[in-house]
């Protein structure tokens, strides 16, 4: 009768350890895990944000042109422009005009409200300015005058299983939203084309070929194509990317720099 007791008991003691693996470690250890866990995904929060912090301490502005353009050089009594500047972003950009033609100005060419004086035309349009990322940027740079304006830890290395994974991951998560909440690395952009004409020069003549293609509703399309006429300017069109980056930027510490930038690469064009 004593063998059945020890085996009943010695299954007993097995069944209790298969349960006790179930239901994990006591309540204390978890509480202490979770604890911990909490404090480790504040503390990478806080690094991230000091990290970003200091990396993106200084006002960083890029401002790059899709497309070079090169103008004839041309006696001063010729340098005379008609400059027209427009803005149909959601953002005032009042100094850009003034800024602009003072610049210009500095550079020795007269603007003139008549284009058939000017030697030059320079047309310019703000399309957007707006929050953004570097790679969007480039992207929108890319596609040049016209084109369309558009810290986990790993539980498995840590020997974790799924819901370990899964816990972590969250973890992670919540690290990077309290960063976020606490530091922006704040991108803003400014797209702007330009069309640039100048006169032809003695004995050249412009051809010029036109085809228009405009939407009407949601299925129609409206064709136009313009060919054989002749010129009275050489045109050229770009697009400029204007970038502003700095931790917990205000778009209106960024504006002046941006404008500054775009006004700078635009004279640059025509100066000597």
């Amino acid at each position: 009768m004593g063998t059945p007791s020890r085996a009943a008991s010695g299954l007993d003691a097995l069944l209790d350890a298969r349960l006790t693996y179930l239901e994990g470690p006591p309540m204390p250890i978890r509480l202490f895990t979770a604890i911990f866990s909490l404090f480790l995904s504040i503390t990478l929060a806080g690094c991230g944000a000091v990290q970003t912090v200091v990396k993106k301490r200084d006002l960083d502005v890029q401002t790059r042109m899709s497309e070079t353009i090169f103008l004839e050089p041309v006696s001063p009594d010729r340098q005379i422009l008609y400059l027209s500047v427009r803005n149909t972003s959601d953002q005032e950009l009042d100094r850009l005009r003034p800024a602009l033609a003072s610049r210009l100005g500095q550079a020795g060419y007269r603007i003139s409200n008549d284009p058939a004086t000017a030697q030059f035309m320079l047309q310019v349009n703000v399309l957007q300015v707006a929050k953004s990322d570097l790679r969007s940027a480039e992207l929108i740079l890319d596609a040049g005058f016209g084109g369309a304006v558009g810290g986990v830890l790993t539980a498995a290395a840590l020997g974790g299983g799924g819901r370990e994974l899964a816990a972590v991951g969250l973890l992670g998560a919540a690290a990077e939203l309290i960063g976020d909440a606490l530091v922006d690395d704040t991108v803003y952009r400014m797209v702007t084309d330009i069309q640039i004409r100048e006169r032809p020069g003695a004995g050249e003549v412009v051809s010029e070929s036109l085809q228009v293609e405009a939407a009407q509703g949601s299925s129609a399309t409206y064709s136009q194509q313009v060919s054989g006429g002749t010129g009275t300017w050489k045109t050229y069109r770009t697009r400029i990317v204007s970038t502003a980056n700095q931790a917990n930027l205000d778009f209106d510490d960024a504006k002046p720099a941006l404008q500054e930038g775009l006004v700078r690469s635009l004279a640059g064009l025509f100066a000597e």
